[in-house]
């Protein structure tokens, strides 16, 4: 789509601003990861009034989605106020005449469904992030990583992308491409990590040797060995 039909569908289309947007964006949803970490005594807190391992993280996303929430309601406020547009929450008609219907109560209730549908990534996150030990570091990564590549997927099933250049299918395909690869890098670390360390030149040199053969399994153990130390030292809850 040439540039000046671009404007002439979106009056706000500016390309500059959207990349800087977007890369600031990116660069900040570390944040959100930074402030799951931060809540670790949170966590700690749980446990130690009985609170089960898989849902020790559910109390840290309180206090981290407050500053969002926070931050979008003050931004709201800030564009009604700006632009005039309170009433809009609570009027069913529009237009000059007010002969179009507005469905309000779909409206709402599409927008509870997507809300909802959004915190489910973080509710059903840090429940998969206590069964991943200590390579816990690297859900973030993966988490990411899958919301990309799938939302892009899909994207491409729904036919979001039609009508979209040679050039703009390219850079997706070769993104897709890298996010992947990153995944794959990421899983290959892990398993690296479970071999012992006599064994991890043998498995990032791809020979096989004797001493390779049981690496896997002796991997799994010492695996095992960390995360029952990890259990045993964390704090347990009191009867």
């Amino acid at each position: 789509m040439p540039v000046e039909q671009q404007k002439a569908v979106i009056q706000e289309f500016n390309l500059k601003k959207g990349i800087v947007v977007a890369t600031f964006c990116g660069i900040m949803s570390a944040c959100f990861s930074y402030g799951l970490a931060a809540g670790e005594p949170i966590k700690m807190l749980t446990l130690r009034h009985g609170t089960s391992t898989l849902w020790q993280g559910l109390p840290v996303l309180v206090i981290v989605l407050l500053g969002g929430f926070t931050t979008n309601v003050a931004w709201c406020v800030i564009l009604n106020v700006r632009n005039r547009t309170q009433a809009e929450y609570f009027e069913s008609r529009a237009g000059k005449d007010q002969s179009e219907r507005i469905p309000l109560l779909a409206n709402y209730i599409f927008c509870a469904v997507a809300g909802t549908i959004w915190y489910f990534q973080f509710f059903f996150y840090t429940m998969g992030e206590t069964q991943m030990g200590v390579y816990k570091f690297s859900s973030w990564t993966l988490h990411m990583a899958s919301i990309m590549i799938f939302g892009s997927l899909w994207g491409l099933g729904l036919k979001e992308w039609e009508g979209a250049g040679t050039r703009t299918m390219t850079l997706l395909t070769l993104s897709l491409a890298v996010l992947v690869t990153s995944t794959v890098v990421v899983g290959y670390g892990n398993y690296v990590g479970l071999a012992p360390e006599g064994n991890r030149n043998v498995i990032s040199t791809g020979t096989r040797t004797r001493t390779g053969v049981p690496s896997q399994t002796a991997g799994r153990k010492r695996h095992a060995r960390i995360a029952s130390t990890a259990l045993s030292s964390s704090p347990q809850p009191s009867l």
